[in-house]
């Protein structure tokens, strides 16, 4: 469907910002459900390297992100030269609990 978001969930290896026990639930949830995601380690990391895969992702078509704040997640794609599109959905694991950030990310996909 075309209306379907492409899903990517950082693992936030470096920045251990998000609490372990999230992370690793919503990410078993996303394996479990066999829905179609990528998974990268840090987003910060990415941007920091001005990765060429940021751009990428954005021109793969509509995000839904698993990560952190939105406003960090903006600022790492613009700073990575990738900006993202309004319609960007971010889901923030500091501060949302697994079931929910999983269930939004899911929403859809089945």
């Amino acid at each position: 469907m075309p209306d379907t978001p492409n899903l990517l969930y950082c693992r936030c290896a470096y920045a251990q910002v998000v609490p372990a026990g999230v992370k690793n639930e919503v990410l078993q949830r996303l394996c479990d459900s066999g829905a179609s995601f990528e998974t990268v380690s840090d987003l910060c990391e990415m941007a920091a390297h001005r990765d060429p895969r940021l751009q990428e992702l954005v021109a793969a078509g509509r995000l839904r992100i698993a990560a952190c704040y939105p406003r960090a997640v903006h600022g790492l794609f613009h700073q990575a030269g990738a900006p993202l599109p309004e319609d960007t959905e971010i889901l923030n694991m500091r501060t949302q609990g697994a079931e929910e950030v999983a269930a939004k990310m899911l929403r859809g996909e089945n």
